[in-house]
């Protein structure tokens, strides 16, 4: 049986074709299957790779066994998007950037055939990544759920007035929050939206959550590290507009009264990373820490 690639790209990228021709063309030498989504077909054509070597599937192979590779061309943005649409099914995810940082799709542009032919030649490094599970509760009925790699965010919509909200950390009471909203991240989004609130950096290997008021009324509230293990549920007593954000990606409306409730997945992902790329070592490449 043929081993199978799932691709995922940045279909407005400039630099996507080219990209397939660098990458691509090692897969099916060997047989690899490759499968991508519709929006795919016209950078899959510019690329000058036979037509007939792209298999095309809107859900990404879901009603398959887990494929062999998730293939994530783009920018961060687009391995979140990969990592709840391939990755928790089990598929490892091997991320090449073509966006502006790249966090998590470590891979540079430069570098993309290396990737590829390192990946084949098994070369790569697993790294895994725990989840957050969000769900969103009005009047005991459960009305979406979702499992998330960066983070939820609970914000109010265009409107100034500041939102009234209740945290609670497992069955401890956190009190009232006045804020514009609350970001509650795993480690992997501790470098997204909560850094930019002033949360902290977390290292991947633990487990835990960031919790992050959005411009906190109260001055001294500030964002604290919990327990992954313990569950989080944030109440919504008053907020004009309020929407509940998911990986920047996913969002709900939140009304007075609802819910949040979120906790640490069963399901986890795996990222594929080169070897002698360690945190740090990212941190200083991405952040420029050291840089004067």
């Amino acid at each position: 049986m043929p081993q199978r690639l799932i691709l995922v790209a940045k279909v407005k990228s400039p630099h996507l074709a080219a990209t397939l021709r660098e990458c691509i063309p090692a897969f099916l030498e060997r047989g690899w299957v490759v499968t991508g989504e519709p929006g795919l077909v016209d950078a899959w054509e510019l690329s000058g790779l036979p037509a007939e070597s792209l298999r095309v599937d809107a859900e990404l192979g879901a009603q398959e066994p887990p494929a062999d590779l998730c293939l994530v061309l783009g920018g961060d943005g687009t391995l979140l998007y990969a990592a709840r649409r391939v990755g928790l099914r089990g598929t490892p995810i091997l991320g090449i950037n073509l966006g502006s940082l790249g966090f998590l799709t470590a891979h540079p542009l430069s570098e993309a055939r290396t990737a590829v032919e390192t990946f084949l030649a098994g070369g790569l490094v697993a790294d895994q990544r725990f989840m957050l599970e969000a769900e969103l509760w009005r009047d005991g009925r459960l009305l979406t759920r979702h499992t998330v790699l960066n983070d939820a965010v609970l914000a109010k919509g265009a409107l100034a007035r500041i939102m009234d909200l209740r945290l609670a950390v497992g069955e401890q009471d956190a009190g009232p929050i006045k804020a514009d909203g609350l970001i509650v991240s795993t480690p992997t989004g501790s470098t997204a939206y909560s850094l930019s609130a002033g949360g902290p950096i977390l290292h991947p290997c633990l487990e835990a959550f960031v919790v992050a008021p959005i411009c906190p009324h109260t001055l001294t509230l500030r964002p604290t590290v919990v327990p992954a293990t313990i569950p989080i549920t944030i109440s919504l007593d008053d907020a004009e507009d309020a929407h509940l954000t998911l990986d920047g990606q996913v969002g709900h409306r939140v009304l007075p009264g609802d819910r949040v409730r979120l906790h640490m997945a069963k399901a986890s992902i795996t990222l594929l990373q080169r070897p002698g790329l360690d945190f740090f070592g990212l941190l200083q490449q991405k952040l420029h820490w050291g840089d004067r």
